[in-house]
């Protein structure tokens, strides 16, 4: 699971837990002028992964780390998916940022309301 959240200019996302030693990567911070948006989606999960490196894939039971589809570089934190939340970046080392965290809803709402500013 990760911990998301945003100070003054920053999203930070804190991956926490053993998830850390999955995901091979403890925390991620994005400038806000780099975030294009949040959503929730169960349904990600079922999309194709790409090529993992590094990090976890088993599928059904946790997808964790960095993986390259298509041009793109997606980070990836998610053990259930109903508690997925999808990030959505620009001009960063990462194209989206699909992470679990405790409450969807709340996660989306924090992030569209920073970006609204």
């Amino acid at each position: 699971m990760a911990r998301v959240s945003v100070t003054g200019d920053t999203l930070t996302v804190e991956v926490e837990g053993l998830d850390r030693l999955w995901a091979v990567k403890s925390r991620i911070e994005i400038p806000l002028s780099n975030v294009r948006g949040a959503t929730a989606d169960p349904g990600i999960v079922r999309e194709p992964k790409g090529l993992r490196a590094p990090g976890t894939h088993l599928p059904g039971v946790i997808v964790a780390g960095t993986f390259h589809r298509q041009g793109e570089k997606v980070f990836w934190d998610v053990r259930n998916p109903n508690l997925a939340v999808v990030i959505e970046l620009s001009d960063e080392k990462y194209t989206r940022l699909v992470v679990e965290v405790a409450d969807p809803r709340a996660t989306v709402a924090l992030i569209e309301q920073a970006l609204r500013g």
